[in-house]
């Protein structure tokens, strides 16, 4: 290699990614090349884990190559578990590693905690955009962490809610954020007080038990399931995935990584099953049993079954 790679800091990608909003477009592509298979020209393997077990530590690597922007990267990320509320080191960190496609040669290294943040958001905002109730009025989020930052930026940026509420294990911490977004936003309790009655819920925290109870979810609100990443992880309970319409941006992925998935027991790829798992596509979704933009057929009503996205994205890349 003849040059030295660039280097974009935090705050350099910031500068480029103000606003998650900007990500959805390209997002929604290479959400449908990716579903779309070998067809979409996006190769992306499940992500490899290393445990770092003295310090409760994980690191993943997560490579892929889309055909259709050229795009050959790699995301590197730490996750920590325990971290101190008053830790100054996050507990999520990643790099991205950008490479000339046609010789391998290292074009770049990427702040990945910038893109992580607001492209896990946007995602999550596309998938509510097809999958949220009709007059959606309320808000929750659950964790105040920096994907709690960023799903709230884009989501007051996309949708209206007459009320946003929020809970995190540490009270401070939800407050804080309460005292630093932009527009009003209820800091509750417990985590039943904050989802009774919410359209939309956002689920960003740490935890590695159940802290959402499907008995407290009203019927067809929207879940994004974000926190829960390893296979040993919980952030719903066993009712909550039974009872629930399940949507994923990758099968393998969900079914080697997700503790939602893996411990709850749900019945999985059964046409009419209480838990379905399908793919996230260009028209909202596809590789479904029927489309989103089409009546069900007659003999399977709609249930009134929360529906929940859980995954990780190729969407690093775009």
């Amino acid at each position: 290699m003849s040059w030295a790679p660039a280097f974009l800091s935090a705050a350099e990608v910031q500068e480029h990614l103000r606003s998650s909003s900007l990500l959805i477009p390209p997002l929604e592509a290479a959400l449908a090349n990716f579903s779309s298979g070998p067809d979409g020209g996006v190769m992306q393997p499940v992500r490899t884990v290393v445990p770092v077990a003295k310090h409760r530590g994980f690191l993943g690597v997560m490579p892929a190559y889309s055909a259709a922007e050229d795009a050959l990267t790699t995301k590197l990320v730490t996750f920590y578990e325990g971290h101190s509320t008053t830790s100054t080191v996050p507990s999520h960190q990643a790099t991205v590693l950008l490479f000339e496609p046609s010789n391998g040669s290292l074009l770049a290294v990427m702040d990945g905690n910038v893109i992580t943040a607001k492209r896990t958001a946007a995602v999550s905002a596309i998938a509510t955009k097809f999958l949220k109730p009709p007059s959606s009025e309320v808000l929750c989020i659950l964790g105040a962490g920096v994907q709690a930052y960023s799903h709230y930026e884009v989501f007051t940026e996309q949708f209206f809610f007459k009320e946003v509420r929020i809970w995190n294990r540490t009270k401070e911490n939800a407050e804080k954020f309460a005292d630093t977004v932009q527009g009003e936003v209820q800091v509750c309790s417990s985590v039943q007080e904050a989802v009774t009655g919410a359209d939309v819920i956002i689920t960003v925290t740490m935890a590695t038990e159940p802290i959402l109870f499907g008995e407290w979810v009203k019927p067809g609100a929207h879940i994004n399931a974000i926190g829960a990443s390893r296979p040993d992880w919980r952030e719903l309970d066993d009712e909550l995935m039974k009872q629930a319409v399940l949507y994923v941006d990758s099968q393998e992925a969900a079914l080697k990584e997700s503790g939602d998935v893996l411990l709850s027991g749900v019945s999985l790829f059964s046409r009419w099953a209480a838990v379905q798992l399908v793919s996230l596509g260009s028209q909202g979704f596809i590789n479904l049993p029927f489309h989103l933009d089409s009546p069900r057929p007659q003999s399977h009503p709609r249930p009134q079954s929360p529906p929940l996205l859980w995954g990780g994205c190729v969407c690093d890349s775009s």
